[in-house]
């Protein structure tokens, strides 16, 4: 069964790697491996869509529109889509759905920022949706959260989200094990 895909990169933007209080946890190794897919996507000529939200909080130093840009290290390049957003779903009042339905998308590939946010939101929305999807786990990070007193480390946040999407709502696998599977 061949189906068209698309790879949909979420809030890769400045304000998750600047000191502030949306810093993540190691997001750079996540956006290595992204761009490993990226690169892929791009070599074989297939629709590489990135969403930028388009946060309104304060806490940096640096201006709201430079906080907001995609990360310097995967620029979207001539061509490529960028989809702004307001709420963690990259569908909800996007044009998104608007832009995968005439290619003829039915398989979205997923990394991006925030696993238990944005990235959860989405997959889940695409999935209701009707899409088949993969998660590229190691492209996908957050940050510590904390409940009633007690802090999730970023690591067991995304493997725990990672687990509640794996086999229900996509296939959730690596950057290598997803080009070691696309690339035969």
């Amino acid at each position: 069964m061949n189906m068209k895909q698309a790879l949909v990169i979420i809030d890769v933007q400045n304000f998750y790697f600047y000191d502030g209080p949306m810093k993540l946890w190691k997001p750079e190794e996540a956006e290595q491996e992204m761009k490993k897919v990226i690169d892929y996507f791009r070599d074989t000529q297939q629709p590489v869509i990135y969403i930028q939200h388009l946060y309104d909080g304060g806490g940096y130093a640096e201006s709201q529109e430079e906080i907001i840009q995609i990360h310097k290290n995967i620029q979207p390049m001539d061509g490529e889509i960028v989809v702004r957003k307001s709420y963690p779903s990259s569908f909800r009042e996007t044009t998104l759905q608007d832009i995968l339905k005439p290619l003829g998308i039915t398989k979205l590939v997923i990394a991006g920022m925030m696993s238990h946010m944005c990235v959860d939101t989405t997959v889940r929305a695409a999935y209701d949706l009707g899409y088949q999807i993969d998660v590229i786990a190691d492209g996908c990070t957050t940050m510590d959260l904390e409940y009633k007193g007690t802090v999730i480390p970023a690591e067991i946040v995304t493997k725990t989200y990672m687990a509640s999407l794996n086999g229900m709502f996509a296939r959730v696998l690596n950057a290598d094990e997803f080009l070691s599977g696309e690339a035969e």
